[in-house]
């Protein structure tokens, strides 16, 4: 009995004295008219421009965290804050589960969220505000002279972009990473040293400016887009701008990773740039099981990262995520911000458009059609940080091979929106009409995406899935027009009717019995009917 009460003893000390993760969160911003009157005190003018270019208001997330707020956690008794995020309006801090409890006294603190779940008040994942850790460091007219790389672009049919002179100009890409060294020394690389297209960058987990250093990991995610090396590598945006961000701690797993994510997120969206992308995945494997995620908070709304993600999109940036390479695992599915409902998740295909079956899977834990699409992740084409030309495997650069090719898309269109981009990408895909969790939508054909009158005509109207287990989509690419849909039953008596628009296409069928049903399709100049099948 002695030895079991030391041996409790200890597990109680061990519970109060250990150094937890937490997301302490405010309840307000009362500073935030100082933002609205200057907002140029927070976001640059290219970030304005983007904003106003997608008719995106200002809000409240824009706003700076309150100052005061801040100082006064970070003077709390035990109290370390490791990082921030305006947009989720929190801090990332560390201390004793006493001590981090003990900030709920503060007035301005509306909740407190623990990295390990268990800590929680409710025990439980709350869908709004639960925030875990888990899986990081995905592991792994003009004609150009591709060499080895040929495939990873033509795939994508991308070189007909090339060919008229889009090749990412004007664009700017983040990418958010582990590591960047080599990128200002490697010949590969020279085209945009030269030419002043690396912007700039910061790493995130030593709160360094020498962004050229850590894991060569996202060296050789760059490549694929800025990598030039004639007969021998063409990345699929050679002439776009790029910031680099390491927010990926290698030597550890742990939670501060996601935040980190989020807060480099936050400053790309400030310095204007257009397209996130990320080879970076949070799931499972974490070095302490307590930070794992489980496959039901793949939803888009729980992880901390896919909630910054999904932010970051609705500030007008396209944001893409590899799926992951878990899928010979016993847990297959995509991970986060691969999850997030507007997120881009890419999958790997081989060089003959053959999953790999390493590529993560889908669906995402609510039903919807995951990854989104696939480009090539085996035997990629990539340089490292001496320059050397070599392949590399993992939907780590099928990621970056697609977000190239969508800032020259986007390029040719610049008065797109990123929802419109997305669409555009989606919609000329193989799959498109009849996606699945292995392949998404298929691999985007660019060429296509390019001529959109034609392709608009082509594909005016589409219903997908169809046999359908939740929600159904109806496509129609004219953003300004809405649509009536009815679903009646064989019966035909109405079961559901909702008004939608191009950027928000879906109806849920979730209420209705498994069986089949009709649909109509009223818009101003487009009428359909048809048939759904419910699952």
């Amino acid at each position: 009995m002695r030895c079991n009460l030391t041996f409790l003893l200890l597990l109680l000390s061990f519970a109060v004295f250990s150094q937890e993760d937490a997301w302490v969160y405010f309840n307000g911003k009362p500073n935030a008219q100082a933002f609205y009157d200057n907002p140029l005190s927070e976001l640059t003018q290219k970030a304005l421009d983007r904003r106003t270019n997608q008719n995106i208001a200002l809000d409240f997330t824009d706003a700076p965290l309150e100052t005061s707020y801040v100082n006064q956690i970070a003077s709390s008794t035990g109290i370390i804050v490791k990082a921030q995020s305006k947009w989720l309006n929190a801090l990332h801090v560390q201390g004793t589960q006493t001590n981090i409890n003990a900030l709920k006294s503060l007035a301005f603190v509306s909740r407190i969220e623990f990295a390990n779940k268990t800590l929680n008040t409710t025990g439980k994942r709350v869908l709004e505000m639960a925030t875990n850790q888990a899986h990081d460091k995905l592991k792994t007219t003009i004609d150009y002279s591709y060499g080895n790389s040929a495939n990873q672009i033509q795939m994508l049919n991308g070189q007909v972009l090339h060919q008229q002179n889009y090749t990412g100009d004007g664009k700017i890409i983040a990418v958010l990473d582990a590591g960047f060294p080599g990128v200002n020394t490697a010949q590969p690389f020279e085209n945009l040293r030269n030419n002043n297209r690396i912007l700039g960058g910061y790493d995130y987990t030593t709160r360094n400016a020498n962004f050229y250093a850590g894991d060569d990991h996202g060296t050789l995610v760059l490549s694929t887009m800025g990598g030039y090396k004639e007969n021998a590598l063409v990345g699929t945006a050679p002439n776009a701008s790029y910031y680099l961000f390491i927010t990926e701690i290698d030597a550890e797993e742990v939670p501060l990773e996601e935040t980190l994510w989020v807060e480099a997120a936050e400053k790309a969206d400030a310095l204007g740039a257009d397209i996130i992308t990320t080879s970076l995945g949070y799931f499972l494997q974490r070095d302490n099981p307590n930070y794992d995620h489980a496959y039901s908070d793949m939803n888009g709304i729980t992880t901390f990262i896919s909630r910054g993600a999904e932010i970051a999109f609705s500030k007008g940036i396209l944001v893409l995520a590899s799926a992951g390479n878990e899928g010979t695992q016993v847990e297959k599915h995509i991970g986060s911000p691969a999850d997030a409902v507007s997120v881009l998740a890419i999958g790997a295909v081989n060089a003959s458009k053959v999953r790999a079956s390493s590529s993560s899977i889908g669906p995402s834990y609510d039903g919807r059609i995951k990854p989104d699409v696939m480009a090539q992740g085996v035997a990629a084409v990539v340089s490292d940080e001496n320059g050397t030309i070599g392949r590399a495997n993992g939907t780590s650069f099928s990621c970056p091979i697609m977000a190239g090719m969508a800032a020259c898309l986007w390029q040719a269109y610049p008065n797109k929106t990123n929802k419109e981009i997305r669409q555009m990408i989606l919609s000329s895909s193989d799959k498109y009409t009849t996606p699945n969790n292995n392949y998404g939508y298929g691999i985007p054909n660019f060429g296509t995406a390019l001529n959109v009158d034609s392709f608009i005509a082509e594909t005016a109207f589409s219903v997908y899935p169809n046999p359908v287990k939740t929600n159904v989509s109806f496509s129609f690419l004219n953003e300004n027009s809405t649509a009536m849909v009815a679903i009646y039953s064989v019966l035909g008596q109405k079961m559901l009717e909702k008004q939608i628009t191009a950027i928000e296409p879906d109806i849920s069928l979730q209420s209705l019995q498994s069986g089949l049903y009709f649909y109509t399709f009223d818009s101003d100049n487009l009428h359909k009917s048809g048939k759904i099948i419910k699952q």
